[in-house]
């Protein structure tokens, strides 16, 4: 089968390698029918970080059972399943607890395990990391689209907004104009958000941040941006979602939050500072991380099959497996938000 291959700093090469097989008598095998690229992927893409060439790639995926193990229960072959961008035993103290990105026994995709821009996928755990979707999405693109960003990028947007602790009512500001950023403007809408303040610089990004229910945006940077998302809140967001993981994101986020306001981080980290100062004399909270996302996707698949969650705009460009490469380019370079990859 073919799979897309990390080679290196700017290689990513699709290439043959061995048809996706069970070890386990708790795996599923998947043929992969959509897939995406994510931000986090542009990481080692650019040579950053610790993946290795020769490594498969890709986390956010979806598609149909094609064989099971002898201990599966829950999915049965010629199901449409969605997985997390993490796999999980669904067994563990963590996992019971809802915090799946902590499972004992489990990781991400790619990052030396089975990767998703592939034409299939060994399913580790498929009772507890597997989602079966409703037969009757089968043949509606559109929202097969709606569904595939709960993968990882609408989870965790989600994981900032609930993390951040907004209401219904409430000032929120985000921070970041990626699809995450996107996601969590989303999501501070779905949970009641009054006001919705997006700090970003890409047009085309704030735009689509204005469909996602922003009421207000925020093009400039630094203290300037700081003062007018100050003034705009009347004193601070109640709720601040920072979903770049920069240290100058980190700080704005502090500093834009209001005395006893929570910042949502979902960013991932990269040269963090936190300012424990300003954070001790105004009570503000910091919460979130990686995002749980296998435990919130029944909630939001059942938010877009009703009709009340899309999502689908974040993907603004489709590759084939065989183009993946260029797919990674344009996200590079800014001339995608996030792509989708149809084997």
């Amino acid at each position: 089968m073919r799979a897309a291959i990390f080679r290196g700093a700017f290689a990513i090469q699709v290439e043959q390698i061995p048809d996706a097989a069970l070890l386990e008598p708790t795996d599923a095998v998947v043929q992969i029918t959509h897939a995406c690229i994510c931000g986090t992927d542009l990481w080692p893409y650019r040579g950053q970080g610790p993946y290795q060439p020769g490594w498969q790639i890709g986390h956010e995926w979806m598609g149909i059972v094609q064989d099971i193990g002898s201990e599966v229960r829950t999915i049965k072959r010629g199901d449409r399943v969605i997985a997390s961008y993490d796999f999980c035993d669904g067994t563990c103290e963590f996992c019971l607890q809802g915090l799946d990105s902590a499972c004992v026994q489990g990781g991400l995709w790619g990052f030396g395990h089975e990767g998703g821009q592939a034409e299939a996928i060994r399913a580790c755990f498929a009772d507890a990391t597997l989602v079966v979707v409703p037969p009757e999405v089968e043949g509606d693109e559109a929202l097969l689209k709606a569904i595939l960003p709960l993968t990882d990028v609408m989870a965790a947007g989600h994981h900032a907004a609930v993390s951040a602790n907004v209401r219904a009512g409430g000032r929120v500001a985000v921070i970041g104009d990626g699809a995450v950023g996107l996601c969590a403007t989303l999501a501070a809408r779905r949970l009641g958000a009054e006001q919705i303040i997006v700090l970003g610089h890409q047009p085309q990004r704030l735009a689509l941040a204005r469909q996602f229910g922003a009421t207000d945006i925020i093009t400039s940077n630094g203290d300037e941006a700081v003062q007018q998302a100050l003034e705009m809140t009347q004193g601070g967001a109640q709720a601040v979602l920072e979903c770049v993981g920069a240290k100058e994101t980190i700080q704005m986020a502090v500093t834009l939050s209001r005395p006893g306001g929570t910042v949502g981080f979902v960013g991932a980290p990269h040269g963090q500072e936190v300012p424990l100062g300003h954070m001790f004399s105004s009570n503000i909270g910091l919460r979130g991380g990686l995002a749980p996302a296998r435990a919130y996707l029944p909630e939001l698949l059942a938010e877009v099959l009703a009709g009340r969650l899309d999502p689908s705009s974040v993907l603004d460009r489709t590759v084939s497996l065989a183009e993946v490469a260029a797919g990674y380019a344009a996200m590079d370079q800014r001339q995608a938000i996030k792509v989708m990859v149809r084997p």
